[in-house]
């Protein structure tokens, strides 16, 4: 049996790198260009190459996004682009625009086409015409239900990629125009100003409505952690995760649960108790509300925002091992927000089983003993019995 794909997210190579540590299987990213997160770092050509191999060593995989909304001075130098991930072996090319199917085809580039969530695929018609086409991979729109992914799984046999956790658009996948609107910002091609979070005033019409509450419209985010066992069992073949523009931490965080869950799951451990602690470690590295959206029910008022809504800052990252010497079993690591003395956190990591303890006595670079560790990117060293390694996660113990 294959197991299902866990596709993260990655902005950067480092974020690739912490993705493929705490558990995915394969990313997804973004060149400089014919990209829709223009506001990540993203790749240059000489990173992507590094990406593919970096990937390939560890025998996992990476898609790159050609997905904007092409016009006609998008195509420049699209050609010379495409040859040039098929010659570092990139897996597969996202695409939304039909065009990039032609091209590809028409010069013998040899490379994989997975369809983007921007076409907002959300039947079996459309999938066998993709299928048709030479597409791959189809990923699904965010806005199918359980019972319309696995009717085109079932009528199709092609392979099939839906959104796992993340946020949401309250348009159709691809498909909103509010950002051109308000700020002329192109959503379609990487400029996304996300008007749908902004608090608007209320107006009858004619008066504008005095109250404090403003109007929104944004949806709460995705998360189908309790959902995983039935989007395994439909036969879904990647679950991917949104966020490009997310923290190291985040993805940290996100890939190692989940990744945690599927292993859980194909080992007949995934029981309530374990997806209800998976469920608020999710919960607690988000700063929106999650709902499971379109995939069990039609969403209603509880999915969405309507009347403002607070995003917290998470301050839950308190730094990630840099070194641990065995001999003098002291840690080091590069703080990220506030701590001291006597702080109850915890560590994670991919080679260690999660474990809480007390803040010890904590010393700057060079030795001088500290009262708090107050200053980002800061070096703080301190002991600790039980051994770390080089890109574990400190944070507020979250339960």
């Amino acid at each position: 049996m294959n197991k299902v794909e866990l596709l993260a997210p990655a902005g950067s190579l480092d974020k690739l790198r912490i993705a493929f540590l705490y558990g995915a299987d394969a990313c997804y990213i973004g060149g400089r260009d014919y990209s829709l997160r223009a506001n990540a770092t993203n790749f240059s050509n000489e990173e992507i190459s590094e990406a593919v191999e970096y990937a390939h060593s560890l025998g996992k995989k990476v898609y790159v996004t050609v997905n904007i909304v092409f016009h006609n001075d998008n195509f420049k130098g699209l050609v010379d682009y495409l040859k040039c991930l098929s010659e570092y072996g990139v897996d597969a090319i996202i695409v939304s625009d039909p065009s990039i199917i032609d091209i590809v085809r028409d010069n013998n580039i040899d490379i994989k086409i997975h369809l983007s969530t921007q076409m907002s695929t959300a039947n079996y018609e459309s999938v066998l015409f993709w299928k048709k086409e030479g597409v791959e991979r189809v990923v699904l729109a965010r806005e199918c239900s359980k019972e319309n992914i696995k009717e085109i799984i079932d009528k199709t046999g092609l392979e099939v990629e839906c959104f796992l956790h993340g946020a949401m658009c309250s348009s159709y996948s691809g498909r909103c125009v509010l950002s051109n609107y308000f700020t002329k910002r192109d959503a379609n091609r990487g400029g996304c100003a996300q008007i749908c979070r902004w608090c608007f005033d209320l107006n009858d019409g004619n008066n504008d409505i005095e109250d404090e509450t403003k109007f929104t419209m944004s949806t709460k985010d995705l998360s189908l952690i309790r959902y995983l066992a039935d989007m395994i069992d439909i036969g879904i073949t990647s679950l991917k995760v949104e966020g490009r523009m997310r923290s190291n931490y985040y993805i940290a965080t996100v890939i190692s649960t989940y990744r945690s869950a599927i292993d859980d799951y194909y080992d007949n451990k995934l029981t309530e108790d374990k997806i209800e602690y998976y469920s608020k470690v999710l919960n607690r590295v988000a700063n929106r509300e999650s709902t499971s959206q379109f995939f069990d029910k039609f969403p209603g008022v509880d999915e969405q925002y309507f009347l403002g809504r607070q995003e917290v800052s998470n301050q839950d990252f308190l730094g990630i091992v840099l070194d641990y010497d065995q001999t003098s079993k002291m840690v080091t690591l590069t703080q990220r927000n506030y701590f001291k003395p006597g702080d109850t956190v915890e560590m994670f990591g991919p080679n260690i089983n999660t474990f809480s303890f007390k803040i010890p006595d904590i010393y700057d670079e060079e030795g001088n003993k500290l009262e708090v560790a107050r200053h980002p990117k800061e070096i703080i060293k301190f002991k600790l019995d039980k051994e770390v390694y080089k890109d574990d996660i400190m944070r507020i113990k979250v339960f």
